[in-house]
């Protein structure tokens, strides 16, 4: 079974409705504008344990919303 997001207006849906972007923060020892460009597009932290993230129902009801989940576990464990 694949993760499902409950969206507060449209109710329990798949996550392959949704969008997740992470906005990187790049570090301001980075002086090279191309060398920040390149963290900011493909550097990812990848964090392990509980997160608070934000989805975008793109199929949907094409709004942000706010979750906290468990990224070992993919358990969401409060949405918003």
């Amino acid at each position: 079974m694949s993760l499902q997001i409950s969206c507060p207006h449209c109710g329990p849906r798949p996550v392959e409705e949704f969008l997740y972007g992470e906005i990187p923060v790049v570090p301001d020892s980075i002086t090279d504008a191309d060398a920040r460009d390149l963290d900011r597009a493909f550097m990812r932290n990848n964090p392990e344990g509980p997160q608070t993230e934000r989805w975008f129902h793109l199929f949907g009801c094409r709004r942000w919303l706010t979750l906290r989940r468990d990224t070992r576990t993919d358990e969401v464990m409060e949405a918003g």
